[in-house]
């Protein structure tokens, strides 16, 4: 098997015969109102990260991290704020060195350029990807009035992970399924999550 990078969060390296291949592009859903966040979180303490925020400013970005429950790294935090993000995103893709995390949270600003350039940007990433043995990590949030391009990035996407959040009676119930994994050793059920001081397997009952 190939070597993989550990994501840090030892249920996912578990499901995922240790870890991701370098290179890989992960696109990952989940409903605004989700603590989705949360993984995001967790994944930037196995490495070196890039924090790219597209919609919340750098500040309220550090003070979530900061007061985060679960284990956390050191990311260098960017904030796209200008009038072409696409271009602003690929200048610090371009920049990200050998063996790192880059989390762009949320994608949803950059899927909402031409398509064309949209697929010029996404095919540019893998290839920075592949070339420093980095793993990226696409925010992605669900919702009626997703941008048109939502398609192109789960087709480009390596990975898709979907984070489903349900609540029944008075429990709230998270779900992590992967629907797509192009490297083998897919999940073939859903992960049952407690996303509240860490990210884990909920023991209580009905494990995935």
């Amino acid at each position: 098997m190939e070597s993989r990078l550990e994501t840090g969060i030892d249920v996912l390296d578990r499901k995922l015969d240790g870890g991701l291949p370098p290179g890989c592009v992960i696109s990952y859903t989940a409903i605004p109102a989700s603590q989705s966040e949360l993984l995001l979180y967790e994944l930037t303490a196995a490495r070196g990260t890039l924090y790219i925020t597209t919609e919340r400013s750098k500040p309220a970005v550090k003070r979530a991290l900061e007061n985060s429950p679960s284990s956390i790294g050191t990311p260098t935090i960017r904030h796209i704020s200008g009038e072409d993000p696409l271009e602003e995103a690929r200048q610090l893709v371009e920049a990200l060195p050998e063996g790192a995390n880059l989390i762009i949270d949320t994608v949803d600003v950059l899927e909402r350029a031409p398509m064309d350039e949209y697929i010029s940007f996404l095919n540019d990433l893998k290839t920075r990807m592949i070339e420093t043995g980095s793993v990226a990590v696409l925010h992605c949030l669900e919702s009626e009035s997703q941008p048109e391009n939502r398609a192109r990035t789960h087709h480009a996407a390596d990975a898709v992970f979907a984070l489903e959040t349900t609540v029944t009676g008075t429990e709230l119930e998270n779900r992590l399924t992967i629907p797509k994994f192009r490297n083998g050793g897919q999940p073939t059920e859903s992960i049952k999550l407690e996303l509240t001081e860490e990210v884990q397997i909920d023991t209580s009952r009905d494990i995935a």
